[in-house]
């Protein structure tokens, strides 16, 4: 069985997402736990909670992924904001925790002119700091591969590799592929040829083993314009048949594909790029 889904609102509880889930029927899904948009976290309700854990026994959908707030940057040299996204992080990964959520994907942030070197430093000593303080908690961060838009962290291999063998509990953390970022950031890979050789210099710096999450995007912007906009399945610059290289490949048995592509006609935008994905697989 393939692990295919979609990011998935929680309108109405978090409880709420298997029931869309099951409408578009997912395998997986990946939700934000609050908003995406605020620093504030309203505490979850513990009955949603119940409801959420018998939801997933019932639907049998797993595994739920988690997005961090858009909001977080623990590359940043100012501190207050550095210090804001670090007990926000440990804020989400708490919510995580008490839902049995395996992965929270983050982006690793910004250096905000102060530099690659500097700015992966700093995502180090956060992720760190955050570790030290859940030091029991299971759920791992996934670091996002980024587009390189302005001074984002994480759009080469070798820096999201700085990032995992630079902290103290490399083993609590894991990768997200993200197929517009990469694209975005000059990673090709729409021929087979070139999807083969991606993957061999992944496993080189980073290692597949690592690899817990991919974001199935296409890209409104070519091979390395480091531009992050996404498009629906099979209109933009990656195209239709490259997905299918990730869907049928048996290294990723295991490992959700997850949309993240534009619901301008929410759910029927999910509802055709998942068919395309489908329509796909060997």
């Amino acid at each position: 069985m393939v692990l295919l889904g979609a990011h998935l609102s929680t309108a109405g509880g978090v409880d709420q997402a298997f029931d869309r889930a099951e409408a578009l029927d997912c395998t997986a899904f990946q939700i934000f736990t609050k908003s995406n948009r605020q620093w504030r976290a309203k505490p979850l309700d513990p009955q949603a909670i119940e409801r959420y854990h018998q939801r997933q026994a019932e639907t049998g959908i797993a595994p739920v992924v988690c997005h961090a707030s858009y909001l977080l940057n623990i590359g940043t040299m100012d501190d207050k904001l550095w210090q804001k996204s670090v007990d926000a992080l440990v804020v989400e990964l708490e919510r995580c925790e008490l839902l049995k959520i395996p992965y929270l994907v983050l982006h690793p942030g910004a250096h905000l002119n102060a530099g690659i070197e500097a700015g992966i430093a700093r995502v180090v000593q956060g992720l760190d700091m955050v570790h030290k303080r859940l030091p029991d908690h299971r759920v791992k961060i996934a670091l996002e591969i980024t587009a390189g838009q302005g001074s984002a962290l994480g759009s080469t291999f070798e820096e999201i590799a700085q990032m995992l063998t630079g902290c103290r509990q490399s083993e609590r953390l894991a990768v997200c592929f993200d197929t517009c970022h990469a694209l975005a950031a000059g990673y090709e890979f729409r021929t087979p040829d070139a999807y083969q050789a991606l993957l061999v210099e992944f496993n080189r710096v980073i290692g597949l083993d690592k690899l817990k999450v991919i974001h199935f995007n296409d890209s409104e912007k070519d091979l390395g314009s480091h531009v992050d906009r996404h498009a629906h399945i099979g209109e933009g610059c990656i195209g239709l048949k490259p997905f299918g290289y990730f869907l049928n490949d048996a290294r990723f048995e295991e490992v959700p594909f997850l949309l993240e592509t534009p619901k301008d006609n929410d759910p029927e935008d999910d509802i055709r790029n998942l068919a395309r994905l489908r329509g796909l697989l060997g």
